[in-house]
C-alpha cells in the first residue's frame, strides 16, 4: 500500500510534502521570446569547460591549484589549463591573462562533429555572430564554433578533444577537498523567461525554478546531462556570469576546503556557506577567486534523466529555497557577477533587469519571508547580529 501525503494544486502544479510545487512541464512562458530556428539545434552532451580571463595569472593559479587542488594539464606565461580529477578531456577551466576579469567562453561538448554544422546553422538563422576555427581556440580542443548568442553570452561548441589521463584512481593525488567534476555554470540575465525559452529551443530541459504567485520568474535551472543543471539562468543585470561550479564526492570535502581556507588565513574568500540548498538539494559553498569570479563547490544533487522527471517550482518567498536551513543570503551574491566578453574580447554591455529582483522581494533567505507559510514573520536572522 502506498502512503500518500496531503497535497494541493495551483495552475496544474501539485504541492509536495516538502513545501514546493511539481509539474511535468516548466510553467514558464515568455512574452518576448526569441524566434525558434527552423534549423535543428546541436546535440549538447554537457557543460565542459569555462575560459576565464584573469588579471593576475600567478594569484589565480595559486587559488585554483594550490588551494582548490585542480590539476594543471598544461601552462605557459599567458594561460593555465586545469582539470578536475575525474576528467579525461584536456581541461575544465582555462585561466587566461588579460586586462579585464571576465568570461571568454561557456563551452559545451556536442555529440558528433556534425553537430558543429548544426550549431552554425542554428545561430546563423538567428542572426548571431558565429565564428568557426578548425584548430579551436584553446589547446587540447579541436574544431570549435563560438557564438555571441541572442542573450549576449559567448558560447562554444566542440566535439574533438585531446584525451588526458583520468586521475580517478590516483588516490595519492586526492586532497581532503578533492574536486572531481565540473558540474555547471550559472548565468545572470535580465529576462529569465526569454532565456529559458531560448535554452529550451537549444535542447535544454528545466528541472527547477523560482516564481511568485504573480508569475514573475526569478531563476531557472536547466540541464542536458542527467543532473539538476548544466546551466542556470538567474534574474539580474546581465549578461554576466554568476558562478562556475565544481563537484566533490561528499559534504566533508567542502568542510575540508573551509578548514583549509581558514588555516591559510584566506577565509575572506568564502562568500556564502557552507550550507544545503533547497533548490537542487545540493550541499554548497561559494568562493570568490582573486579577481572576484565566483566559484561554487557543490555535491549531492539528484538524478533527472527520465523523460517524465518532474519540474520543481519554488515560491520566491519560501525562506528555504536558497538555503534549506534558512540562513541569510549575502547581498553580494545577488548583486555581483563577472562580465562576459564578445568574440572580439570586449566586455558585453550590461542591461538592467526591469522585473522584480529576488533580493528586493525577499532580501534572500533571511527570515523576512516564511518557513511555514502563514506564520508570523521573524526578522532575527538579518540585522540582529554583530
Amino acid at each position: 500500500m502506498t502512503n500518500r501525503t496531503p497535497s494541493s494544486h495551483r495552475d496544474g502544479m501539485t504541492l509536495t510534502s516538502s513545501g514546493f510545487y511539481v509539474s511535468q512541464e516548466a510553467p514558464i512562458h515568455s512574452g518576448n521570446a526569441i524566434p525558434t530556428p527552423s534549423a535543428p539545434a546541436p546535440d549538447i552532451l554537457r557543460c565542459a569547460y569555462m575560459e576565464l580571463v584573469v588579471t593576475d595569472l600567478e594569484a589565480s593559479r595559486n587559488f585554483y591549484v594550490e588551494v582548490l587542488g585542480l590539476t594543471v594539464t598544461e601552462e605557459d606565461e599567458q594561460t593555465v589549463y586545469l582539470r578536475s580529477l575525474e576528467e579525461f578531456i584536456h581541461h575544465n577551466l582555462v585561466l587566461r591573462k588579460g586586462p579585464v576579469a571576465a568570461v571568454a567562453a561557456f563551452s559545451y561538448r556536442v555529440r558528433t562533429p556534425e553537430d558543429l554544422d548544426k550549431a552554425v546553422a542554428f545561430y546563423t538563422e538567428l542572426g548571431c555572430r558565429v565564428e568557426r576555427r578548425s584548430e579551436g581556440w584553446t589547446k587540447g580542443i579541436g574544431e570549435s564554433v563560438r557564438v555571441e548568442d541572442p542573450l549576449g553570452f559567448p558560447y562554444e561548441f566542440f566535439h574533438d578533444v585531446e584525451h588526458v589521463e583520468r586521475l580517478a584512481w590516483r588516490y595519492d593525488l586526492y586532497t581532503p577537498g578533492a574536486l572531481v567534476r565540473l558540474d555547471h555554470f550559472n548565468q545572470v540575465t535580465p529576462d529569465v523567461p526569454r532565456a529559458v525559452a531560448f535554452m529550451q529551443d537549444l535542447g535544454f530541459r528545466v528541472t527547477e525554478d523560482i516564481q511568485d504567485e504573480a508569475g514573475t520568474v526569478y531563476a531557472a535551472w536547466m540541464r542536458r546531462k542527467p543532473t539538476v543543471h548544466d546551466t542556470a539562468m538567474t534574474g539580474g543585470d546581465g549578461p554576466r556570469m554568476h558562478h562556475v561550479a565544481f563537484s566533490t564526492h561528499e559534504k566533508h570535502n567542502i568542510l575540508a576546503i573551509c578548514d583549509k581556507l581558514g588555516a591559510l588565513r584566506m577565509s575572506d574568500a568564502i562568500e556564502r556557506g557552507p550550507g544545503r540548498h533547497g533548490v537542487s538539494n545540493a550541499f554548497y559553498l561559494y568562493l570568490r577567486d582573486p579577481d572576484g569570479h565566483r566559484v561554487e563547490i557543490y555535491t549531492q544533487d539528484y538524478y533527472t534523466g527520465d523523460p517524465d522527471n518532474p519540474v520543481v517550482t519554488w515560491d520566491v518567498h519560501d525562506n528555504q529555497r536558497r538555503d534549506w536551513w534558512g540562513n541569510p543570503v549575502v547581498p553580494s551574491w545577488y548583486t555581483e557577477a563577472s562580465l562576459v566578453l564578445d568574440l572580439d574580447g570586449e566586455p558585453q554591455p550590461v542591461v538592467t533587469r526591469t522585473d522584480d529582483s529576488e533580493m528586493a522581494v525577499t532580501i534572500g533567505a533571511d527570515g523576512f519571508s516564511y518557513t511555514r507559510k502563514g506564520d508570523e514573520e521573524k526578522g532575527f536572522k538579518l540585522g540582529h547580529t554583530l
